[in-house]
């Protein structure tokens, strides 16, 4: 009896310290390295993918993207909110932080694929976005009201958009407004007479992209500054990175992260 007893004993005991010693491993297993990342709508979609790819041989970081526009991330930065920022503008003088580059993207003009227009001049698309062109009859197409489409103030694509295309014209108060690259592609896809501007790595058979002073954007075009419609995809830090963000960013610099970022039509940082 004794000894059926101290077997059940012995048993409940092992039992026990199997069950301690897994939660201990399972507690140590379950620690996780959390970076957090702001900025750019444009950025965005392709830091997520590579968050995705990175998490999986990584399993212990957790990467945290979330959108809310270039001058938001940048701000987050500076007020040391986030570990990464990211524009897709260049900084200004009063923004003080550490750039990275991680690729470089050129700026489609985009139409619904209906559209019989494929090209324009840089002047014509200044014109459609200041007001002075309204009309698609003034292009050479239907009488019809053209409805242009423009991101939000302190999106890092509509700085870039205003300095490379609009050269110190305002977009003009009638334009709609949309807060992420995503919305300007949706309402063109679906709106035969709208107009926009989208990264390049987001064209797709739902829109057309448009000739631009006679050149397609392209990578290529891109790559040889034939297509002047371009700008950088930024990392940005206050400071030196902690070593596991640093991770995450030898990750992005590599040659497979930058691999990814090729195949959705952006431009490596080294080319």
């Amino acid at each position: 009896m004794i000894k059926k007893i101290l077997t059940t004993f012995f048993i409940i005991f092992a039992i026990i310290c199997i069950y301690s010693c897994g939660s201990k491993d399972g507690r140590h297993n379950k620690k996780k390295y959390v970076i957090t990342i702001a900025g750019s709508t444009s950025v965005m979609p392709f830091v997520e993918k590579l968050a995705e790819y990175f998490m999986l041989q990584h399993p212990k970081f957790i990467i945290d993207v979330q959108g809310g526009g270039s001058t938001a991330g940048i701000q987050a930065c500076i007020n040391n909110t986030v570990h990464l920022g990211m524009s897709s503008r260049k900084l200004k003088e009063d923004e003080r932080l550490n750039e990275i580059v991680i690729c470089y993207d050129g700026i489609s003009i985009v139409v619904h694929p209906s559209n019989p227009i494929d090209a324009l001049s840089l002047e014509q698309v200044r014109a459609i976005f200041s007001g002075k062109i309204k009309n698609w009859k003034e292009l050479g197409w239907i009488d019809r009201k053209i409805d242009a489409i423009t991101r939000e103030e302190g999106s890092g694509t509509r700085g870039s958009f205003e300095e490379l295309v609009m050269k110190g014209e305002e977009i003009h108060d009638s334009i709609m407004v949309q807060d992420s690259n995503g919305s300007v592609k949706e309402i063109v896809a679906t709106d035969p007479y709208a107009i926009g501007y989208i990264s390049l790595g987001l064209v797709d058979k739902k829109v057309k992209a448009l000739i631009i002073d006679g050149v397609a954007p392209t990578v290529s075009s891109i790559k040889t500054g034939a297509y002047k419609i371009m700008r950088p995809f930024l990392f940005l830090s206050n400071g030196e990175p902690d070593d596991h963000t640093r991770e995450f960013i030898e990750f992005v610099l590599s040659k497979q992260g930058q691999d990814i970022l090729r195949k959705e039509g952006l431009i490596g940082s080294y080319e």
